[in-house]
């Protein structure tokens, strides 16, 4: 039985206008659309009575936590606003799984010489730039394995290229712009391999619209045997997420994936760099656990704790172990890198990033319109030019800004600065120097970075606790 995989967009806001619904009956919605849902992604066994009339039912609650670490969101069990937005985003239609995975079975190509054809083109694009961009894609995974692609232009080929719209033949019809954006079959023999591209799509060579370099190297995993991963910022991770493409490397875990079924290059002039691209070179040297580590920013998000440093993010999560490197770009390619400063206010779902004069604020990875603006439109005197750290305190709904050897207070309520700042960092926060390089909040506990150390301090008294290296939370 051949396996089908659909590529869709995870990462882009979409806005719905709703009736008016009794709060009642939309919760009833709600559950019968999450129930259909898990049972079509997490495995969910149903009743013949609707889950939802038993809304406690421990089978949908932890099917419901499961979908919640998947996608790296606060595991509460429970249908809270967030989770239903990702459930009812656009997604793909296969179950999701951890980290590199290959379809049930393992099916792989018995042979290393493979062959494409490209049937037709999306009039979106000069046909030059399709093959280039298709040709680009094969290139992600020859790169890194024993594979070659060849291709033909007539008869048949083991993986055959077409764009088409609507139902085309494989009682798997697209769904028109905006949804599902391509399929591709696990290899094997016929339709085998073969891949399709939604053409109700608007495909590009840039980011204006859907990359189709991006969008065919991540099904022609799928072509090779790939499944999906949960490891933000590879390529076989189930979401469209725009990225510079210029010098595109595979990340780390699909490096793995693939090389599990076919192992690595056999050429001695082939390229077999193994390392991910997402790895900071900075700190290729020494590791993660260099003594002398130091981090530009860090913040919560969504769970998660991610460092910043120059172009590259570290990241922890409970959801998986190790720590995972990946570009900035990965996440926010609209975005600059070498950010300053950085905090979360959870309860609104936001991360503010600040470099010098300007902050952008992000959701996940929507980046809000209107950004970036000025930090001055937050209170800061003209004579402030950048940001060094920034911590935002649940409890007090307050904001401390790091500038130099003195702190902020800002309300996040009233959207002001508070009076009789600015304060000495020296005299309010004893022990830890003039300045601080970093800070986050961490169940009820202040984090200050100063160097290669941090500091833990409580939050009432601002005493500090104790005293780390900064990379303690890599289990260095």
């Amino acid at each position: 039985m051949r396996t089908l995989s659909l590529l869709i967009l995870l990462g882009v806001t979409i806005s719905y206008a709703f009736p008016v619904v009794p709060e009642t009956e939309q919760k009833k919605e709600d559950m019968q659309f999450a129930e259909k849902y898990l049972k079509n992604y997490y495995k969910l066994q149903t009743e013949t009575e609707p889950t939802f009339k038993t809304k406690n039912s421990k089978a949908i609650t932890d099917k419901i936590r499961e979908m919640q670490k998947f996608f790296g969101l606060q595991v509460t069990g429970e249908l809270d606003s967030n989770t239903m937005e990702v459930m009812k985003q656009p997604r793909c239609g296969i179950p999701d799984v951890a980290q590199f995975s290959t379809f049930p079975l393992s099916p792989r190509w018995t042979k290393t010489d493979l062959t494409y054809r490209i049937l037709n083109y999306t009039p979106d694009m000069e046909p030059y730039d399709v093959d280039e961009a298709i040709e680009k894609a094969w290139n992600v995974w020859s790169s890194v394995t024993p594979l070659k692609f060849t291709r033909v232009y007539e008869g048949n080929a083991d993986i055959m290229i077409s764009f088409m719209a609507g139902y085309h033949g494989d009682f798997y019809s697209f769904d028109g712009a905006g949804g599902t954006l391509a399929h591709a079959y696990a290899p094997g023999e016929g339709i085998g391999g073969d891949a399709h591209f939604d053409e109700d799509e608007y495909w590009t060579k840039d980011l204006k619209g859907f990359n189709l370099f991006l969008v065919a190297a991540h099904e022609f995993g799928h072509s090779l045997g790939l499944s999906h991963s949960n490891v933000l910022g590879s390529l076989m991770y189930p979401a469209y997420m725009p990225t510079d493409t210029r010098n595109y490397r595979l990340h780390q875990d699909d490096i793995n994936g693939i090389q599990t079924l076919y192992g690595p290059p056999t050429s001695t002039d082939t390229e077999t760099s193994t390392s991910s691209p997402e790895t900071p070179t900075e700190a290729s040297a020494t590791g993660n656990c260099d003594p002398h580590l130091t981090f530009d920013a860090v913040t919560t998000l969504r769970g998660e704790l991610i460092f910043f440093k120059d172009r590259y993010i570290w990241r922890k999560s409970p959801y998986f172990p190790g720590i995972e490197q990946n570009l900035i770009s990965s996440f926010w390619p609209t975005l600059p890198s070498s950010f300053q400063a950085a905090y979360e206010i959870e309860k609104k779902d936001q991360v503010l990033l600040f470099k010098g004069k300007q902050y952008w604020v992000v959701s996940g990875y929507e980046v809000h319109p209107g950004f970036p603006k000025s930090i001055h439109t937050l209170g800061f005197p003209k004579y402030v030019t950048k940001i060094d750290a920034a911590v935002y305190n649940e409890n007090t709904k307050k904001t401390y800004f790091f500038v130099g050897d003195k702190y902020w207070s800002y309300n996040e309520v009233t959207k002001s600065m508070e009076n009789y700042y600015p304060r000495r960092i020296s005299v309010d926060f004893p022990r830890i120097g003039t300045k601080v390089d970093a800070a986050f909040q961490e169940k009820g506990h202040l984090y200050l970075f100063h160097g290669s150390k941090q500091y833990e301090i409580d939050t009432k008294s601002h005493k500090v606790i104790r005293e780390m290296k900064s990379n303690s939370w890599f289990g260095c």
